[in-house]
């Protein structure tokens, strides 16, 4: 239908649609690839995160680095468990012994001993090809620092 007044090229009914889905799909296939890479980003974030405050947690809370404690687990295995369980809960496939940098002034389980625990992952970019991963490096560093104290008066306990 032609309204009075206007004129249109002739051969120009309907390519609106076309020209739409163009470029929809010229910016929302950026755009989708753009949500799930910083969805990824942030999961590791929260997983390396989450992995270091509850390494130390581990190692501050054990009665002996070495000797098995209640758990069952010495205090370094104990911190390998918790960022296992952390990296896990997010989806980061990666080998938490790899991923965890444990470091102690004296003695990691001593009362007062200050305790620093760092975690660090590497995030593939989705979607990317395996061959293209062997010539170009397409993973980003993740990584996370926190710190913690053995109680004062941790030997007291039972």
């Amino acid at each position: 239908m032609r309204l009075p007044g206007r004129l249109a090229p002739a051969g120009d009914e309907g390519s609106a649609v076309v020209e739409f889905l163009g470029i929809a799909l010229v910016l929302l296939v950026p755009l989708i690839y753009l949500v799930l890479t910083l969805g990824r980003l942030q999961a590791a974030a929260f997983a390396v995160d989450g992995a270091a405050r509850e390494a130390v947690r581990a190692v501050t809370s054990s009665a002996s680095l070495d000797a098995a404690t209640g758990s069952g687990l010495p205090a370094g295995a104990r911190a390998v468990a918790a960022v296992g369980i952390a990296l896990a809960d997010q989806g980061i496939h990666a080998d938490p012994a790899g991923a965890l940098d444990l470091a102690c002034a004296v003695d990691c389980v001593a009362p007062g001993s200050g305790v620093a625990a760092t975690i660090q992952v590497e995030v593939e970019l989705p979607l990317v090809p395996g061959f293209l991963r062997s010539a170009v490096p397409l993973s980003i560093p993740v990584s996370a620092h926190a710190e913690g104290h053995v109680e004062r008066f941790a030997a007291a306990r039972p």
